[in-house]
């Protein structure tokens, strides 16, 4: 057990809980569960929100045994909720497999990513909690319970933000293992990427596009390409206008993921940052992410290069990705292919606040939805126009947590009173 006040990963929010609990087994969680009247699961800290606090106490599960465990029959893995994806994705690759996505950090737990919504990239990628064929949760009076896709509550869950209970198993789809080849293209101007965007995203198995909005050009393009049969497509000295740039390990930042050209296993370059490194700014920075229908795209990009001069001087990078439709109730990307328009602020939290406002008012005619884990101004009624399963998904977690046990501030404002 702990009292000692604790914050976010950045830094910007620090957490009201009573106390911080480690249980180190499943029946510890149990029982810290049942005997709470408000109780939260705690990740690695990576939301910028208060998604994750309460007034009571806050479960971490990184003390638990990760105990992965593969099975080629079925080809799923399973693994501790609390686990990272980090030391998840090095398992599989040392066995043979792979999962289809991994978000940019590594260091997010399994749990955590997927309640929130985490994503990665490509035109035919879902989320990450797209992969879930089962998990174990401990539901309000202590109950382990598990759900899997016979279940017509997996849909529910799976991006269950934490209102559900204490996910404390996941169990994940996986695949053999791939190659990835990673090409960074410099300096296209914004013009030539907008005509083509359809193009330029479906360029390769998963596109990021990195950016600033006051810019002329957008400052890279980086493609992983998923390399089949030992085939390697050539790599162009120029595509879309941009130039291929040549960040080598020697020139690229330490804690990234080799990219060059030089094809690798695809858990050392589809996520961007190195396991073993500082994960993005190291934390000094805040994030908010929109998703806007695919067909709106272009218009929603067009319109943040109208507002760059007010975005740039708190921009440290925006990142554009994309993601597949699902049928995951509270997914940014339920029933609509979208693109993922991501902003990485410098530590500037009075400007941040005071621009998305500004920005969802903008992308308002796109109807755009928002990450969970990130900052976001939009309110219940806001919410519940973009996401169509909200009463669904509140009156099924009132079966589950008929007390409000997991219920909390962020939800209430969120989702609306229970």
């Amino acid at each position: 057990m702990s009292t000692t006040t604790t914050t976010n990963w950045a830094g910007n929010f620090t957490y009201g809980a009573e106390t911080i609990l480690h249980p180190t087994t499943v029946a510890e969680v149990q029982e810290r569960v049942a005997k709470w009247p408000r109780v939260r699961a705690l990740g690695t800290r990576h939301s910028f929100t208060d998604i994750a606090d309460t007034p009571g106490a806050l479960i971490s599960l990184a003390e638990l045994d990760p105990a992965i465990q593969i099975d080629p029959a079925t080809m799923t893995v399973s693994v501790a909720g609390g686990t990272s994806f980090g030391i998840l994705i090095n398992e599989l690759e040392k066995h043979g497999f792979a999962l289809h996505n991994t978000g940019s950090l590594p260091h997010i737990s399994v749990a955590g990513a997927t309640a929130t919504g985490t994503h990665g990239s490509g035109d035919h990628n879902g989320i990450l909690s797209t992969a879930i064929a089962a998990v174990e949760l401990v539901t309000a009076d202590g109950s382990l319970v598990h759900v899997d896709r016979s279940s017509e509550h997996l849909p529910a869950i799976a991006v269950g933000l934490g209102a559900f209970g204490i996910i404390t198993r996941v169990t994940l789809d996986i695949e053999p293992s791939y190659q990835v080849r990673q090409d960074v293209y410099r300096f296209a101007r914004w013009e030539t990427v907008l005509e083509q965007l359809d193009e330029v995203m479906a360029s390769a198995y998963s596109v990021s596009l990195l950016a600033d909005f006051a810019s002329p050009t957008v400052m890279q393009i980086w493609l992983k390409t998923r390399l089949a049969d030992g085939m390697e497509p050539e790599v162009a000295s120029t595509l879309f206008g941009g130039v291929w740039y040549d960040d080598s390990e020697e020139l690229a930042p330490e804690n990234v993921n080799q990219r060059a050209s030089v094809p690798g296993p695809w858990s050392e370059r589809m996520p961007h940052f190195r396991l073993d490194g500082q994960p993005s700014n190291g934390g000094d920075e805040l994030q908010s992410e929109y998703y806007v229908a695919r067909e709106h795209g272009v218009a929603a990009l067009e319109v943040l290069r109208t507002l760059g001069d007010q975005i740039s001087p708190h921009l440290l990078i925006s990142e554009i990705r994309t993601a597949a439709a699902d049928s995951l109730w509270m997914s940014p990307a339920y029933e609509r292919d979208v693109l993922c328009i991501g902003f990485t602020w410098a530590k500037h939290p009075a400007e941040v606040e005071a621009l998305l406002p500004v920005i969802e008012e903008a992308l308002a005619p796109y109807a755009p939805r928002q990450h969970w884990g990130k900052l976001f101004h939009f309110g219940a009624e806001v919410v519940h126009e973009r996401f169509p399963r909200v009463d669904d998904f509140r009156a099924l977690q009132r079966e589950y947590d008929p007390e409000g046990k997991f219920w909390n501030t962020f939800l209430e404002q969120k989702l609306g009173s229970r």
